[in-house]
């Protein structure tokens, strides 16, 4: 199995805070025993983006990849430092034009696979004009 490839960042998230760098108040003098166990709120951009200059937002507009859970006006995320390898899900550009489908590298070449029945498995012939753009890492799907 290949290892993942992942190239840093400089950007490290928003500053982590310890309990004593929040603030709190009491008219009493004394801190309110759920103090003790206050945590600050999620920041999404620290869960979801790992290098975020190389980390771009979509907005999928078709049912291509339905089977795998990435619905028509889903947002996807995409992290174009991570390696395109054999099971991802790639933002690809095809003779110019992108696609969001699952990378399949065999002896003869690139597939990209939609996972949906509705749509044919795209073979990437020697005279296509393809590159991997970069790697769906998450998306978020409304309800």
């Amino acid at each position: 199995m290949e290892e993942e490839e992942f190239y840093g960042a400089a950007y490290k998230g928003s500053k982590k805070f310890d309990q004593s760098e929040v603030p709190t108040a009491n008219a009493t003098g004394f801190g309110a025993a759920a103090d003790d166990y206050m945590e600050r709120g999620i920041d999404l951009n620290e869960q979801l983006i790992r290098n975020k200059p190389a980390t771009f937002f979509f907005r999928m507009n078709s049912d291509a990849m339905i089977d795998v859970g990435i619905h028509s006006g889903d947002t996807l995320i995409v992290d174009r430092s991570i390696k395109a390898v054999n099971g991802k899900i790639v933002v690809a550009i095809l003779n110019g034009e992108m696609l969001v489908r699952k990378l399949q590298m065999d002896m003869k070449g690139v597939i990209l696979i939609a996972e949906n029945k509705k749509y044919a498995n795209v073979r990437v012939d020697e005279f296509s004009n393809y590159a991997a753009w970069g790697v769906v890492v998450y998306s978020i799907h409304a309800l």
